[in-house]
This record gives C-alpha cells, structure tokens and sequence, in this order.
C-alpha cells in the first residue's frame, strides 16, 4: 500500500499484506504433504540406513554359512529402506485430504519415485564401503521390487503396515535362499544381470507406484469427527 493509501485509510484499518508470491505458494502444497507423510524424517533414516551398509561393509560385518547368510545384512538394510518408503504413504488427515486435494495423486507419484531414487542413492553411497554381493545393479533390483511390494501393502493394508510387505517378502528370501531355490520371482536369489529378475522387480514396483498414485494408502489417517 502506498504512503498516499495508508494516510486515506479510515483509523483503524490494517493495512493489506503483501500478495503472496506465486513460487513461494507453489511450494506451500507439496511441502506440507511431505511434512504430512514424516518425509524429512525419512530421509534421516535412509541416510542412517546408507551409513550402516557402509559400515557392514568397510568393517567386513559378515555371518557364517550360505548364500542367506552373506546376503542377510544387505538385504536386511534393503528391506529397511524399502519398509521406509513404504510407511510415508500414511497420512493424518484422511477422507478430508482425499476430498479436498485434486493434486494428492501426483504428489504421491512425486513422493514415492522420489524417496526410491533417493534410498537408493543413500545405499549406493554406502556401496562405497566395500565389495557390495551382488555389486550395484542387483541392490538397485531389490530395492525396487522390495519398495513395490510395501506400497502394494500400504495400498491394501494401510500406510502404517506398508512395512509388512518387505519384510514378508524379506523372510521368503532367506528361506529361498536357503533352500538354494532359484526363481524370477525371488529375484535376490538371482544373478544380478538376470533380465527375468529384474522384469519381476520391475513389474511389482510399478504396480505398487501405481496403486498408491491412484488409490493411496488405505484407510490413510483419521477419519474427521463428527461435529
């Protein structure tokens, strides 16, 4: 308002504040979905997630026995990853978000491609450690075939239970692996340059993106209470 303005003004009056500037609006949304879905605390833990596979494998951590046992901390970090993305498609505001937010699908798509390239970063900079099994094509395979199935259970179970997808695929891994079965559809057993491993991750990985863009995490947050 200008100085001719303000002294025309009837007393009293509060001036008008500045009009909002249309970048800083634009960012407002987005940010307060990934304040809504606990992103920056995420992205804490898949740092602390890469620090600790790298630690494993500068310090060599490593346990006796088979094939499931030298691929235990590895897939264990890469299910925890995979168990985080998986768990940010919760969120507080339920039925009233869905109603009200036209934007909420491509926000989720934005989310979900975003924290997998990002976990998957973190993880690769903790690759760095040491001698990775599987090198970093194979991490790249089960990070993404292990995110897909946590938003697939995000999508049926509830956002809070994303994390059940991992780590039951997790557990059949290790009995996989430990029954020295070999199938597409446990691709960590498989070779990392084994393109029928890699579709299967890649088909469940974009089925669970998929689910969460267009239907969302079920039963997502508390329904509003009744006036």
């Amino acid at each position: 308002m200008t100085a001719a303005g303000i002294r025309n003004s009837p007393p009293g009056a509060v001036p008008a504040p500045p009009a909002t500037r249309p970048a800083v609006a634009s960012l407002r949304l987005p940010w307060l979905y990934l304040l809504s879905r606990r992103v920056p605390a995420a992205l804490g833990l898949l740092a602390g997630l890469g620090a600790l596979l790298w630690a494993a494998l500068h310090w060599h951590w490593n346990i006796a026995g088979g094939p499931a046992a030298q691929d235990l901390i590895p897939l264990t970090i890469e299910t925890g990853a995979a168990a985080v993305i998986a768990v940010t498609t919760h969120g507080p505001f339920g039925d009233p978000e869905r109603a009200t937010g036209r934007w909420l699908p491509w926000l989720r798509l934005a989310a979900a491609v975003a924290l997998t390239a990002l976990a998957f970063g973190a993880l690769a900079a903790g690759a760095a450690g040491g001698v990775l099994p599987g090198g970093t094509l194979a991490m790249l395979r089960n990070l993404a075939g292990m995110t897909g199935t946590g938003l697939l259970s995000a999508a049926a179970l509830g956002g809070a239970f994303g994390w059940t997808g991992p780590m039951a695929y997790w557990l059949a891994t290790e009995s996989v692996l430990a029954a020295h079965w070999t199938t597409p559809l446990i691709w960590p057993a498989r070779p990392p340059h084994d393109r029928g491993a890699a579709i299967c991750a890649a088909l469940v990985l974009a089925a669970g993106i998929a689910a969460v863009t267009l239907l969302g995490a079920r039963d997502s947050g508390r329904r509003a209470a009744p006036d």
